[in-house]
């Protein structure tokens, strides 16, 4: 469900305090932040954030197509590590394995 629009986009008032300072000494060092939940405005275009995202900070750099959405969507909480492999069905799908063949398929 979306905010309200009676309430507007919310945006962590530290973050929005550090993003008018940049602004005013025209600093381009990222602003660390932990606010992931901070909706991005027109006022972040062209800066860098270090976003956390539960073990670093991984930098974001906003564009005008990332208007409306959320600081931690462009920060993966997650790695990908591959689909399992063949060899290591077993400790997934227990000892005989999902894919064993069996004597009618050879």
């Amino acid at each position: 469900m979306s905010r309200s629009l009676k309430k507007g986009p919310y945006t962590d008032k530290k973050l929005m305090e550090k993003i008018m300072k940049a602004k005013e000494t025209g600093s381009m060092a990222p602003i660390k932040t932990w606010a992931r939940a901070s909706t991005i405005t027109p006022d972040m275009v062209g800066m860098k954030f270090l976003v956390h995202n539960g073990k670093k900070h991984e930098e974001v750099l906003v564009v005008e197509s990332m208007i409306g959405h959320r600081l931690g969507e462009f920060s993966a909480t997650r790695k990908f590590r591959g689909h399992a492999k063949k060899g290591k069905l077993s400790k997934v799908y227990g000892s005989s394995g999902r894919f064993e063949e069996t004597k009618s398929d050879k």
